[in-house]
């Protein structure tokens, strides 16, 4: 772990907000050279606090108008090992992350569908036909609001 300073946190929270933006204009937004900037991203990367840049896709706009958080306790965690559900579960495309997890259920799955139905039938024909299935509950998103990171 490196130590930040403030200028290292302005730069993470810059990029956090919009990933895309280059070092000119994080540099330019700053008030610094690009090249100054560049270092510090660069640092930033190789100490491993950068850990990559990702796009993030509106699912409503591409028809995914439900997302459901759905809690599954392994039938039986002796006859199925957790790597075969983890395999199982990660190769359904509605699937958008698995959180192995402690407490009352074994594993979080965050689940995107068209619609209730759509949902239904992910749930029916993809999750409860996973190796090792035992209970689930699902939770439907109503809203999400984005929180400041340990940034601030």
């Amino acid at each position: 772990m490196i130590d930040l300073d403030d200028i290292d946190r302005a730069i993470l929270r810059k990029l956090v907000t919009d990933a895309t933006l280059g070092t000119g204009q994080v540099a330019r937004d700053l008030g610094m050279s690009q090249p100054a900037t560049w270092r510090r991203v660069r640092r930033l990367e190789e100490a491993g606090i950068l850990g990559g840049r990702r796009i993030l896709l509106d699912k409503q706009a591409l028809g995914f108008g439900v997302t459901v958080f759905l809690g599954v306790k392994l039938a039986t965690k002796g006859r199925v090992s957790l790597e075969d559900f983890e395999r199982a579960v990660t190769a359904i495309p509605e699937v958008q992350t698995v959180e192995h997890v402690l407490g009352l259920y074994d594993y979080r799955l965050r689940i995107v569908a068209r619609d209730l139905p759509d949902f239904e039938r992910v749930l029916r024909r993809r999750i409860m036909t996973l190796p090792g299935i035992g209970e689930v509950e699902a939770n439907v998103l109503l809203s999400e609001e984005r929180l400041p990171g340990p940034l601030g």
